[in-house]
């Protein structure tokens, strides 16, 4: 299970930009399934990834599934060179999307987001509707199974787009 409040903490401090989607997002919007990682969709500049791959760097990221002692080098050519990376770290399980089926990266998805206070920062978190809209794209079983949910909360805001 993934420490939520020091990994938002650690990257805030650190000024990375980026919005947080996946379970963690539906959560912030009162969903009640249960995640085990943090999804987020980082910011592509040098600068951002030069600031993303020293925040996480004392947290000892691993690609998640490889085989211990493979090779795998973490800093910001590693993160230039990739786009997703799913990553074991001493905080937990965290995926870093450069960008998402259904959303694209984060200039295009900026517009859709909502500012909530999480971890005592203010943090980007992808509205409801779009993350909506990027569960069903991305069509895996358990996106599907959280879209009803999801839009039965949306439907109780009473705005088809709210988010």
């Amino acid at each position: 299970m993934i420490d939520l409040e020091r990994t938002l903490q650690d990257l805030h401090r650190a000024g990375v930009e980026f919005i947080i989607v996946g379970g963690v997002a539906a959560a912030v919007h009162g969903a009640t399934r249960v995640t085990q990682d943090l999804d987020i969709v980082y910011a592509r500049t040098p600068e951002n990834i030069a600031r993303l791959a020293a925040a996480l760097a004392p947290h000892r990221p691993y690609l998640r599934g490889a085989p211990p002692g493979l090779p795998f080098r973490w800093d910001a050519e590693t993160i230039r060179r990739g786009l997703n990376f799913t990553l074991t770290t001493a905080l937990g399980d965290l995926d870093l999307l450069g960008e998402i089926a259904g959303g694209g990266g984060y200039p295009e998805l900026l517009p859709h987001t909502r500012v909530f206070t999480l971890a005592g920062a203010e943090l980007r978190c992808l509205g409801l509707a779009r993350l909506i809209h990027v569960k069903r794209a991305a069509g895996r079983p358990r996106d599907l199974e959280a879209i009803a949910e999801l839009e039965a909360l949306r439907e109780e805001r009473g705005d088809p787009d709210a988010g």
